[in-house]
């Protein structure tokens, strides 16, 4: 591929201008030249940021079909709304245009077999921008790991832990697709930020495989009561109900035997946590505290809040097992969006696309990992029955070689 990379963008929401003027404005050898958005005002105010930045023209569209038809594109970023991240992402492989596509649930499982199924077809290439498995703490575990460390992993788990009620409550007044998914849906809406580093660490579809997930929800208080305490700023949505349960708990368990608790928690008070824990049987990683334990090495205390008081923040010790990227980020790059996983992410996409290299978070992980939102629909419908992963790579999983994100490994 030439040196420079034509990217069109598809989704000119808050998601999509973050990486326009965090990442890819900045970014060497690649030239956004074409914007696209369902509402106009955002396609023309991200083609004025471009031209203001570069001094150059980007083409505005409102059809994803007619930019994807008339430009010459290289790639596109799919950061629009969850319902048509698939059906975009499927007309640009068709088209032979490489895709990153952002994250976000599938409806139906259909519809990840539908990805799956053009991408076999058309080999274009892809990649599912899940950037916390770009992140400072999910490397560093996913590197100890790897170094042996922590033993034989038996057990992780996360959350997706951040209070979205103002951006919920907000939906009419910004057209943000989580307000109808959370009035209409219940499940695990969000699953992504936690499941896709700990899939990887796991080598889900590398050698191991999701085998089935069972969910339950709790009951949906917290945003009919943040709207009843902010009356005068929705009104619109007074007397409305959510499906949507306040907290979800989802336990996926795997063809190794291990397993994988995550929690959906964004409609009740609280501070913002991941919360990624890997468990094996020669220590842990907590990533909330920033905590490695080692059995051997350090103290088994009976004190809680002694325990943590005292090993808060230890990961600082294992700094050698803290990937080259992280130790040398530089403020410009830290600045680009979520603390530099924003960058290190599309530097990977772009990266792989020039050379020709395998996407690290491929079409089988997008499906696997889109789909726990599916199934813990139907598992929550069903009282928490469980329900059954499809197998995306078709029994391949047991024969593909284990793939890490490029940062892994590089101390």
């Amino acid at each position: 591929m030439q040196s420079k990379i034509n990217v069109g963008m598809i989704g000119m929401g808050a998601r999509g201008q973050a990486l326009l003027k965090g990442v890819l404005l900045s970014m060497r050898g690649v030239c956004v030249v074409a914007v696209c958005d369902l509402y106009s005002d955002r396609a023309d105010d991200a083609a004025n940021i471009i031209k203001n930045s570069h001094n150059s023209s980007a083409a505005a569209y409102t059809r994803f079909e007619d930019m994807l038809d008339r430009e010459k594109l290289d790639a596109v970023i799919v950061s629009c709304s969850w319902e048509d991240h698939v059906s975009v992402a499927c007309a640009a492989l068709e088209r032979g245009v490489a895709v990153a596509m952002e994250v976000g649930g599938c409806y139906d499982t259909e519809e990840a077999w539908r990805l799956v199924n053009t991408w076999e077809r058309t080999k274009t290439p892809f990649m599912f921008l899940e950037n916390c498995c770009f992140d400072r703490g999910e490397t560093l575990a996913t590197n100890l790991v790897r170094a042996g460390v922590l033993g034989k992993i038996v057990h992780c788990s996360g959350a997706y832990a951040h209070d979205l009620r103002q951006e919920i409550a907000g939906g009419y007044q910004n057209r943000h697709y989580r307000l109808r998914n959370y009035l209409h849906r219940n499940c695990e809406n969000y699953p992504t930020h936690e499941v896709g580093p700990i899939a990887k660490i796991l080598n889900i579809n590398r050698g191991n495989l999701f085998v089935k997930l069972t969910s339950v929800a709790s009951l949906a208080a917290g945003m009919e009561q943040y709207i009843c305490d902010h009356k005068e700023l929705y009104p619109e949505l007074a007397g409305k109900r959510f499906a949507q349960g306040d907290i979800v708990d989802t336990i996926i368990t795997c063809a190794g035997g291990e397993t994988v608790l995550i929690r959906l928690d964004t409609t009740l008070p609280r501070f913002y946590d991941r919360a990624l824990c890997v468990r094996g049987t020669k220590g842990l990683y907590d990533g909330s505290a920033d905590m490695v334990f080692v059995d051997g090495v350090d103290e088994d205390m009976f004190d809680t809040r002694a325990a943590y008081k005292k090993m808060a923040g230890n990961s600082a010790k294992y700094i050698d097992y803290l990937p080259a990227a992280w130790r040398d980020i530089t403020p410009e790059q830290m600045a680009s969006g979520h603390g530099g996983m924003d960058y290190l992410e599309l530097k990977e996409f772009f990266d792989c696309l020039k050379t020709g290299a395998t996407m690290p978070i491929d079409v089988y992980d997008a499906a696997a990992w889109m789909s726990v939102t599916a199934l813990s629909e139907q598992s929550i419908a069903t009282g928490g029955a469980p329900v059954v992963f499809p197998d995306y790579t078709r029994g391949k999983w047991t024969t593909r070689p284990r793939l890490d994100v490029s940062v892994i490994n590089k101390t």
